[in-house]
C-alpha cells in the first residue's frame, strides 16, 4: 500500500526508532518468542495509579482468542525488573499500581519450564509477596486474572498481604457449560462458583467483576437462560459485556450456528440491565458505612477517587489528589456513591 512506509511486529516495538533509521520493515515469528520484552519503566497514569505489564502471550487458546496467535506464548518479566520499577514509582509518590498482563496467571510458567531442575517453582503470588514488602505502595490491583489461579492455597498466602485490593475480575466468558466448552474455557460453572465463594470466605466486602460474551456460535436461548440465571446467582458488582466478534483465524469463526447481529443485541442489552441493578443495589448498600478512598482528580467542582474494593466515590467537600481519606458515604447513584 502507498501510505504504508514500514511494517514492524510487536517484537519490534522497542527497536523502533533505530529500524525507521535504517528504513527496513521487518516482522519476527512471534511464536518462537521466549523471553519478555522488558520497555523499561512504565508510563504513569494522569491520576494516581501506574500499570505495570508484568508478562506477555498466552498459551490458552481459547476458540474465540487471536491473541495467542498475535502475541505468541507466556513470557514473563523478571522479577528484580519488576520490583525495581516498583520501588522508583513509591519514591515518585504513587500510591497504587495495578498489575497487568495478557495472562497474569500464568506469571513465572515459563521460568519455571526453563529450570525444570530446580524444585522450587515461581508464580504470581511470590511475585505479588515481594511487591507488598515496597514502602510508599499503599495498594496492589489485579488485573484480570483467570479463575483456575484462585486455589485454597493461594488464597491463604494473599490474605496475609494488606496492599492487596479486595477487588477480583475473573473473566467467566458464560455461564453455560456448553458455551464454555466450546470457547475452550477449562473450568465449569460450579467450578466457578466455588471458587467465587472461596474468595468471598476470605474477603468479606469484595467486589467481582467479570467479561460475558454473548451471542457465541450455537448459542441458544436455553444456553443464553442458563448463563442469565448463573450470573443472577453470583451477583457480579459489574460485567462487561461483550457481542460475540469472528476473528480470523480462530476455531471459533468457522464454527457452524453464528448468531444474528440482532439477538446478539438483545442479549447484551439484558445482560447490561442486569449490570446496572446489581452496580446500584451494591452501591446502596454502602449508605452509612466509612469508606477509605485514593482520590485521583477535581471534576465538575466534585472530588472523585475508588475505594480499596474499585467504588468510584464522589465527594463535593473533601479530597486531595493522591491522598487516602476515610470518609463516610451518604448516597449512592447506578455507577458511584455520595461521600459526605
Amino acid at each position: 500500500m502507498q501510505d504504508i512506509d514500514l511494517v514492524l511486529g510487536n517484537n519490534e516495538k522497542k527497536n523502533i526508532i533505530e529500524i525507521i533509521e535504517k528504513n527496513s520493515s521487518i516482522v519476527t515469528d512471534v511464536m518462537h518468542q521466549k523471553e519478555f520484552i522488558d520497555f523499561g519503566d512504565v508510563t504513569y497514569t494522569e491520576k494516581t495509579r501506574a500499570v505495570i505489564k508484568i508478562q506477555d502471550g498466552c498459551d490458552r487458546f481459547c476458540s474465540y482468542c487471536i491473541i495467542p496467535y498475535a502475541r505468541g506464548r507466556v513470557r514473563s518479566r523478571k522479577p528484580e525488573s519488576i520490583i525495581s520499577e516498583i520501588q522508583k514509582i513509591a519514591k515518585e509518590g504513587y500510591k497504587e499500581v495495578v498489575i497487568t498482563g495478557i495472562h497474569i496467571a500464568s506469571y513465572g510458567k515459563d521460568f519455571n519450564l526453563a529450570n525444570s531442575n530446580n524444585s522450587t517453582n515461581y508464580a504470581l503470588i511470590d511475585l505479588l509477596e515481594e511487591i507488598d514488602k515496597i514502602p510508599g505502595i499503599e495498594r496492589i490491583r489485579l488485573g484480570s486474572i483467570e479463575p483456575l489461579l484462585i486455589t485454597e492455597e493461594f488464597m491463604q498466602r494473599l490474605i496475609k498481604l494488606p496492599k492487596i485490593c479486595h477487588h477480583f475480575h475473573l473473566s467467566l466468558q458464560s455461564g453455560c457449560d456448553a458455551t464454555l466448552q466450546r470457547m475452550n474455557r477449562r473450568y465449569t460453572t460450579e467450578q466457578f462458583e466455588e471458587i467465587v465463594n472461596r474468595i468471598r470466605n476470605y474477603y468479606k466486602d469484595v467486589i467481582l467483576t467479570t467479561d460475558i460474551i454473548v451471542g457465541f456460535p450455537q448459542e441458544t436461548d436455553e444456553e443464553f437462560n442458563k448463563t442469565y440465571k448463573f450470573l443472577e446467582k453470583i451477583n457480579f458488582y459489574k460485567m462487561h459485556v461483550f457481542k460475540y466478534s469472528r476473528r480470523n483465524g480462530t476455531k471459533a469463526a468457522t464454527m457452524e450456528g453464528q448468531i444474528e447481529e440482532k439477538v446478539k443485541e438483545q442479549r447484551s442489552k439484558k445482560l447490561i440491565n442486569l449490570s446496572d441493578q446489581n452496580e446500584k443495589r451494591y452501591n446502596q448498600s454502602y449508605i452509612g458505612k466509612e469508606v477509605e478512598v485514593l482520590f485521583e482528580e477535581e471534576k465538575n467542582g466534585h472530588y472523585q477517587g475508588h475505594t480499596q474494593n474499585y467504588l468510584l466515590a464522589i465527594s463535593k467537600t473533601h479530597g486531595e489528589k493522591n491522598q487516602i481519606i476515610k470518609l463516610k458515604c451518604i448516597g449512592a447513584e447506578e455507577h458511584f456513591i455520595i461521600l459526605e
